[in-house]
């Protein structure tokens, strides 16, 4: 599933500006919506960090884009709760109308249909039980991945021939995590692009690095 948060590496946006002295929340409610988000995914997902960026990648793409980082982690946690049945779809919405003095009538509280998940161990690194499958200078490809859940192999990646640069022990694929399939894990790899494989033949010369999966590889 291609997502709004699947922007690394598209074009159009401008350079990225980095605030040298930006406070954690620059107000209240954000220190809020952090507090709340934490304990969404405490109680709701077993801090599932996956789960909660799955939420994010299937926000409306006008609220992602409009709402400002911690405002995606509140609609976000809004989504969990819904998703877990703790939350009736429009509960929030009903709630901020009536105290805004509005006559709406708020949905009753459904019974809670949480995931029964228990992370296998703290963190995400796992052992595995066979060795990798590509070796430190293999010219690997990735795979044309367009699966109906989520995915962390992003579109400018996908159909892109690299060289291994390192190969990193086994993480939990967040993919089959992030819908409580499974931790799934498999050994990551570092690759190394040439700029001009993924932007074309203008583009800037430059060598790019990225954490890839071992199922978003092949050799052909």
């Amino acid at each position: 599933m291609d997502s709004i948060a699947d922007m690394g590496g598209t074009q159009g946006w401008g350079p990225a500006r980095i605030p040298t002295d930006e406070p954690p929340f620059a107000e209240p409610w954000e220190g809020r919506s952090f507090a709340l988000t934490v304990l969404t995914m405490g109680r709701i997902s077993g801090r599932n960090l996956d789960a909660f960026r799955h939420a994010l990648g299937r926000l409306h793409p006008v609220d992602y884009l409009v709402d400002g980082y911690y405002g995606r982690w509140l609609n976000a946690a809004e989504l969990m709760l819904t998703d877990s049945t703790v939350l009736a779809p429009g509960a929030v919405d009903a709630r901020a109308r009536r105290n805004r003095g509005e006559d709406v009538e708020e949905p009753a509280f459904p019974e809670p249909t949480r995931p029964d998940y228990q992370a296998t161990a703290p963190g995400s690194l796992r052992e595995v039980d066979h060795g990798p499958a590509f070796g430190v200078g293999e010219v690997v490809h990735t795979k044309d991945l367009h699966p109906q859940g989520p995915t962390k192999l992003p579109r400018y990646l996908r159909r892109r021939t690299g060289t291994v640069h390192a190969v990193r022990p086994p993480h939990v694929l967040p993919d089959t995590h992030a819908v409580f399939a499974g931790e799934n894990p498999q050994h990551v790899y570092t690759v190394a692009f040439p700029s001009t494989e993924l932007w074309g033949p203008d583009a800037e010369p430059f060598t790019l690095h990225a954490e890839v999966f071992e199922s978003y590889l092949e050799t052909r």
